[in-house]
């Protein structure tokens, strides 16, 4: 006997911003829900949430590392790394049991902690038994790419899955494969515990996706304390006994390099879940990763078929995917037919120093538009000088026309702040610099670095030589 449901919902991420506001509303609605993981979702059981907290660690210790440039004697004791990963992993295994109990306990809704897979129309199978459902939200998140070298089945790695859960002994020595920002993140941190980090990138530069001069700059920066290679990419693992061995060929030169690790980290990238939940067998159709194609409404191919998160394998990020839900509860429940806006979408990597983008790189606005690009460095502001901050700076995109703003990319401290009131602008009205050239900024605090950068307008390629780096 299929068990019919009004919505079924894979993921306990985001989507459960839906399920609260239609239980709230008093809609007496069935709901399945299907966990394949812990319950709570990426962002807070294996993302995010656990990486930010022991990133706040890193940062302290960094700064106490660099306190004596202000004239302070400081020597670093020590660091309970074992208590440091207790301490994160016990609030967040609480706090996921809490909504895990919470579901549990609801008389609307029905937690399948399982594979949720498809086996015909609006039809998904739950660990042996079939469940149907009208409306079908695919919040199913996205899981850590494994670098199929030979070998990699003999050595023991951690993902951004058991990184968290696992790990509690500080690495002496750690390989970091890939150079985005899980990577960098929690090689940062290790590399701040004590453990040597070596990062392993197989394209040009870490964070591919950012402005050139910031990934540059980052490199630079965090060679301090990691070592970054670039153009590296694995082919082989290797295990002799207690020692592990992770086999790079260095894309440059053609040769191959040998690394020993106590521990390796897979950070180079993810994948789609859409091999185990097989949502073809619905009639939703995937690209050729398996990634959910969705249209602007977020609509899947499949009427009453929904797909938001990183389920779309587009900006894996946890405040789009928040917003995203906002636009499917009022499409799929409110009867509207809201367009989903990605102009403006931010993003941040919390490293020390901070990197934080919003909108469209120069070269790519460039393309498109007739741009002014305004650049301030943060030494150029007495808070600035004050922090005795060198190099780092705000970047700035404008239409020549219009001033709309189009883009704005930070390296610095407190980049992922700075960066709001930016993005605040290009969501209000016209999206036009106005407002920053018409108001006040307080004086002296950091946020005159965005404001300088306003006022600090070049023709594209020309600000690289009035910038101070």
């Amino acid at each position: 006997m299929v068990k019919h449901y009004d919505v079924i919902v894979f993921g306990t991420g985001s989507a459960m911003n839906i399920v609260s506001e239609l239980i709230n509303e008093g809609k007496r609605l069935r709901f399945a829900v299907i966990e394949n993981n812990m319950v709570g979702g990426i962002c807070l059981t294996r993302g995010c949430i656990p990486s930010k907290m022991l990133l706040e660690v890193a940062r302290n210790i960094r700064r106490i590392k660099e306190a004596e440039k202000f004239g302070i004697q400081v020597s670093l004791a020590g660091v309970d790394f074992t208590g440091v990963m207790e301490r994160v992993w016990r609030r967040i295994y609480a706090e996921s049991k809490e909504i895990e109990h919470s579901l549990k306990h609801h008389p609307l809704i029905d937690l399948y902690q399982v594979d949720g897979t498809f086996v015909g129309d609006y039809t998904v199978d739950v660990g042996g038994r079939e469940i149907e459902g009208d409306t079908i939200l695919l919040c199913t998140g996205s899981r850590p790419h494994v670098v199929k070298a030979p070998g990699v089945e003999e050595v023991k790695y951690y993902t951004n899955d058991n990184f968290f859960r696992e790990l509690r002994k500080l690495p002496r020595r750690t390989v970091v494969i890939g150079g985005g920002f899980v990577g960098l993140e929690l090689g940062f941190f290790l590399a701040m515990m004590g453990s040597q980090v070596t990062v392993l990138q197989r394209r040009e530069r870490i964070l591919p996706e950012e402005e050139p001069e910031i990934s540059e700059l980052l490199a630079r920066d965090l060679s301090r304390y990691m070592d970054i290679r670039t153009l590296h990419e694995v082919v082989e693992f290797r295990r002799s006994g207690e020692r592990q061995i992770v086999v790079a060929e260095n894309k440059a030169t053609g040769d191959n390099v040998e690394f020993e690790a106590d521990a390796i980290l897979m950070a180079a990238g993810r994948e789609s879940y859409s091999d185990i939940t097989r949502p073809e067998k619905t009639g939703v159709k995937t690209d050729e990763k398996g990634w959910i194609l969705v249209d602007e409404y977020l609509r899947t191919t499949k009427d009453g078929v929904w797909a938001f998160g990183d389920a779309t394998g587009k900006m894996m990020f946890k405040h789009k995917a928040n917003y995203e839900s906002v636009i499917v509860y009022r499409n799929a429940f409110r009867g509207e037919n809201v367009k989903a806006r990605y102009h403006a979408v931010p993003h941040a990597v919390f490293t020390e120093p901070e990197v934080a983008s919003v909108g469209l790189k120069e070269e790519e606005a460039a393309k498109k538009y007739d741009i002014l690009v305004g650049i301030a460095g943060y030494e150029e502001t007495a808070k600035g000088e004050a922090m005795m901050l060198h190099d780092y700076f705000v970047k700035v995109i404008l239409d020549r026309d219009t001033f709309r703003i189009l883009g704005a990319h930070i390296i610095g401290p407190e980049a992922s702040i700075l960066i709001q009131e930016i993005v605040n602008l290009m969501y209000a009205g016209d999206g036009t610099a106005e407002p920053i050239y018409e108001g006040m900024h307080i004086h002296p605090a950091l946020s005159e670095v965005v404001e300088r950068a306003f006022f600090h307008l070049h023709e594209p390629g020309e600000w690289r030589r009035h910038a101070h780096h």
